[in-house]
């Protein structure tokens, strides 16, 4: 059977994609559910906050059935305006860890995660599988362990990486689907601007950000 992973980090995230569909197959270390579709079945697992917790939630459920690993759920915008309506949820297309580099005399070095950190640097970004017609923008993600609620260091990393969403786990999704030796794809939507007013909007947002990534998402998987 061909099985599609599905991480998202927070319950509201998992839960909003097919809400309803499928059974909880375990609880502990993570809920898993799965939804079974003939020959294909989606694993849909809730990893955790954070880098480890996401590649360890990549790295432990993916299996030889695995055709591809996928996340859905929030972000914070950088670099720009903050637009909670259309236009807010997007493919996300290179994902860069902010926080993996060196610590040089003249500042921060960004390195593709997993890479030496030293000589010179090249693409730090993790590259998506093909967008199959999502219909979606496409996006530049950073992923650090940091909730970032400074706009200043937001638009530093936005205008330094190219990026315009933010997010704690995407890039570790994807540099474990890269060693793993499978695409990988992630859709994520906006509850807040990575700024002094982000913990209340994302609280205010989450659902509603959530279903959006999981409509799309079903869109794109289904």
């Amino acid at each position: 059977m061909r099985t599609i992973l599905l991480i998202a980090a927070l319950p509201e995230e998992a839960d909003a994609f097919l809400p309803g569909q499928g059974a909880v197959i375990q609880t502990k270390p993570h809920s898993v559910r799965l939804i079974e579709q003939g020959a294909r079945s989606i694993k849909i697992v809730t990893c955790g906050l954070g880098k480890v917790n996401a590649a360890l939630a990549a790295g432990f459920y993916a299996d030889a059935d695995t055709t591809l690993i996928a996340m859905t759920g929030t972000c914070g915008r950088i670099g720009a305006p903050v637009s909670l309506g259309e236009g807010d949820t997007f493919w996300i297309a290179r994902a860069i860890q902010h926080d993996y580099g060196a610590r040089q005399p003249d500042g921060f070095v960004h390195y593709r995660a997993g890479d030496w950190p030293m000589g010179e640097a090249q693409d730090a970004a993790f590259i998506a599988m093909h967008d199959p017609g999502s219909g979606l923008p496409h996006a530049t993600i950073i992923s650090g362990d940091v909730f970032l609620e400074c706009p200043d260091t937001a638009e530093a990393l936005a205008d330094r990486l190219g990026a315009q969403l933010v997010d704690m786990e995407v890039a570790a999704i994807a540099q474990a689907a890269t060693a793993l030796g499978l695409p990988w794809l992630a859709i994520k939507a906006v509850t807040d601007g990575a700024d002094g007013e982000s913990a209340g909007d994302f609280s205010a947002n989450l659902q509603n950000a959530a279903r959006k990534a999981a409509e799309a998402m079903e869109r794109v998987l289904l």
